[in-house]
Parts: structure tokens; sequence; C-alpha cells
């Protein structure tokens, strides 16, 4: 069994359940600019490139770039306020954490979720787990660039060597491509087995016990 010194996770999906908060906000954007709302199926496939990804795919084909980033300022507004109302950890995922600290593992998180909402959760439920938490921000691109992961372990300190990336959807399998890292694709998060294989993904876990 391979054993690792870093582990780096994807956010959403992963360690939390954002998807309802995610809906919640992305369908409010919708409603105040007066367009069709959208199912949380639809918002789930629409997630993993970002929140203005997100928002260019939830809103009507052909609206303006400009009508674009109003929806994407309001859904951000909203987000920063209600980003903790339904979200939580995934069954077993703050004792997995807590396991890998008691080993003197590396943790960090890396999301395509905005800076200050990357920060805010982490801070929030994983305080004494997570190191490093970094989210899309100007000046660095996002995933699958190996960039955010880089600056992860910078700040860790540490290099790519007997590191591992954890996430559930192909952008986080791309990422981990990128970095010439190995990947872990979880199972309970925003994409199935089959989607993932498809898009490259070679080793699963169905419970995050089995990330040990």
């Amino acid at each position: 069994m391979k054993q690792y010194s870093t582990y780096i996770f994807d956010l959403d999906g992963t360690l939390l359940n954002t998807l309802g908060d995610l809906a919640a906000s992305c369908n409010f954007a919708l409603r105040e600019m007066k367009m069709p709302e959208r199912t949380t199926d639809e918002i789930r496939r629409f997630v993993g490139n970002g929140v203005k990804k997100l928002i260019e795919r939830a809103v009507p084909k052909g609206t303006p770039s400009e009508t674009v980033e109003q929806a994407l300022a309001i859904f951000r507004q909203h987000y920063l306020e209600h980003g903790l109302d339904t979200t939580k950890p995934y069954e077993g995922i703050d004792e997995m954490l807590a396991e890998l600290k008691r080993r003197g593992k590396n943790i960090a998180v890396v999301s395509n979720k905005f800076y200050d909402a990357t920060r805010q959760l982490c801070h929030h439920f994983f305080p004494d787990t997570v190191a490093v938490a970094i989210g899309e921000r100007e000046g660095i691109s996002k995933k699958p660039a190996p960039d955010t992961v880089i600056a992860a372990l910078e700040e860790l300190g540490v290099s790519a060597e007997g590191a591992v990336y954890v996430g559930d959807s192909e952008v986080d399998v791309q990422t981990a491509q990128n970095c010439g890292i190995p990947c872990i694709s979880v199972l309970w998060g925003f994409r199935d087995k089959d989607f993932l294989s498809e898009n490259g993904a070679t080793t699963f876990v169905l419970r995050p016990e089995e990330i040990l």
C-alpha cells in the first residue's frame, strides 16, 4: 500500500457537501436576474471549474457577459452570507483528517471556490487539521492548472515528492496529472465512478477511512 507524506484535498464534493448552499445561492442569483432556476442535479454537473463557470453554465445560453458578471456578483455576495446554511463535512471526514494529522502528514486544501469562501469554510470546519487553504484568486491559474497545488506545496514547505491529490471530479484528476502526482478519486461527491473512469481516474475510495 502506497504511503504518502502530503495530502492535498479538493473541498466541494470531497471534504464538504456544499451542494445545497451552492444551489441556493445560484438560484437566488438567477431569480434576481429574472432567469429560470436550475435543479440541484443540474448544478451538481455545473460545479468543479470555479464559480464563474458555474454561473456561465447556469444562465441561459447567449446571455451577455456583463449580465453574467452581474449574476456572479449576486451569487458571491449571497454565498458569502449563506455558505454555511446546510454545508457540512461528509461522514468520516473529520476522523480521517485527524488521523492523518496524528500520523504527521501535511494537509492542504486546493479549491476552485473563490478564495474568501475557501478560507472561511476551512477555518470553520477544519481549524485544527488543514494547514493551508487556497482558493481561486487573481493572478494564479485555477485547476486543472497546477499553479494552486504548487502554491500549496510551497506554503507547506514541501516538494511534490510523496504528495497525493484527493478529489471527486475530472478536474481533480486532470490537476493531479498536470502536477505529476497520483490522484485518489472519492465516490461520495459530485461525479460517479463511470464518469470519472472515462476521464482518467484509476484509484477510487468509497469511504474516507480508505484514504488512510
